[in-house]
């Protein structure tokens, strides 16, 4: 089944995964590899010569390629990897908006939650219903407080979208007393 639905967003995004990354890794480590070994090649030259003249020829065959292709391996390597990044956020993107084709016959899908009461989760950034799948179940859930939902303090899940609760009634202002004569 997830193949299928793979297989269906990945159609239905009009984009499949980006196979350019791979080979970017493949460049990225073969280079690293080469760089490496040239500069173990020109370590091993220049200490089995006593004169600086004799090793300067190592040094500039071998050890200074080798920490260029060292170099150009971590920049493929970083660029190889937000490449893979960038391909799978993609992916997960798609899989989130792709809308699936509703049969005639079919109904759309129930809502995620539906009750009226609202809970919030002490330290927490949004208000729940109490069916919430975020919500339901954690034992330090609570009743949501309406001055804090009223400063705006707490935003609204968008999974279980909870109604906006109602303003708390301002207190009725005294009256003013009336100016003596």
């Amino acid at each position: 089944m997830r193949a299928d639905r793979t297989a269906r967003t990945a159609g239905a995004s009009g984009r499949d995964r980006s196979p350019a990354a791979h080979p970017l890794l493949w460049a990225a480590f073969a280079a690293l590899a080469g760089g490496a070994v040239l500069c173990v090649i020109g370590w091993y030259g220049v200490s089995g010569e006593r004169f600086a003249e004799r090793q300067l020829p190592y040094l500039a065959s071998c050890t200074v390629p080798g920490a260029a292709l060292i170099v150009a391996g971590a920049v493929l390597l970083t660029h190889g990897r937000s490449a893979l990044a960038t391909a799978r956020v993609e992916e997960l993107y798609g899989l989130l908006v792709a809308t699936e084709p509703t049969l005639s016959g079919e109904r759309p899908p129930a809502p995620v939650a539906t009750g009226d009461a609202l809970l919030m989760v002490p330290g927490g950034t949004l208000w729940h219903r109490a069916d919430c799948p975020l919500a339901e179940g954690k034992p330090t859930a609570v009743p949501a407080d309406a001055t804090i939902l009223a400063a705006g303090a707490l935003a609204p899940c968008p999974i279980c979208e909870p109604p906006r609760p109602p303003e708390p009634d301002d207190p009725p202002a005294a009256p003013e007393p009336a100016p003596e004569h």
